[in-house]
């Protein structure tokens, strides 16, 4: 039998923490190994209990969700852990920064607990969960503030195709979108994915995104 997804579920508000883990804890392929309300903790715990995932919040006293999350997977973490947050996406001004941080995606705390559970099987995989349905609103609402990195060209290792998937991927679209939009299979899709990730040494298609904001491919 293949072993069950340990979670970490840290939010600051107990009763949610004690839904999540109510809701989690009953799937035969997860289970619960600890639960906290701030990210010092977490931080703690996760060395600790190395869990598969941690469902992080953001807004939380003594140390918050981005920086938790920096410390468990930033860059040059040696053992990053793989932290997937969940929001109040109409209160929160904070989560692209957490992407930045290092977060593997992002749900909303309304979503529904088949899109929680969902999430954390994807995010436990090593994919990335980035939801379409928000992902404009969420990260193009920040794109103005996002200043352009300096120095190679934008995406100046990439093809012009796979550019144009950056694109799109940038802009929410899922793969089964990108390749109606292309006009091309779903496993080609995926290829010219996993190729622009390699060329630009991205880890997942999150980080594909904040790329494609710093790097002005995407206004």
């Amino acid at each position: 039998m293949t072993a069950p997804i340990r979670v970490l579920v840290c939010d600051d508000q107990e009763l949610i923490r004690a839904g999540f883990a109510t809701i989690i804890d009953a799937q035969p392929d997860m289970e619960i190994v600890g639960e906290c309300g701030d990210g010092r903790a977490a931080v703690g715990l996760a060395a600790r209990l190395r869990p598969d995932v941690v469902v992080m919040d953001v807004r939380m006293p003594v140390l918050d969700g981005i920086e938790a999350t920096r410390l468990l997977a930033g860059a040059g973490v040696p053992e990053p852990v793989k932290v997937l947050v969940v929001t109040t996406f109409n209160l929160d001004e904070y989560v692209y920064e957490a992407l930045r941080a290092g977060a593997s995606g992002f749900l909303l705390k309304d979503a529904p607990p088949a899109q929680l559970l969902g999430g954390i099987r994807t995010v436990a995989t090593g994919a990335a969960l980035l939801a379409p349905e928000v992902t404009r609103q969420l990260v193009g609402r920040y794109a103005a503030r996002i200043r352009p990195a300096d120095g190679d060209p934008p995406g100046g290792a990439l093809t012009p195709r796979e550019l144009e998937v950056l694109r799109l991927i940038a802009e929410g679209l899922s793969n089964s979108e990108i390749a109606a939009a292309l006009v091309i299979s779903h496993e080609t899709v995926k290829t010219y994915v996993s190729r622009i990730l390699t060329k630009l040494d991205l880890r997942d298609r999150v980080q594909a995104v904040v790329y494609a904001y710093r790097r002005g491919l995407v206004t």
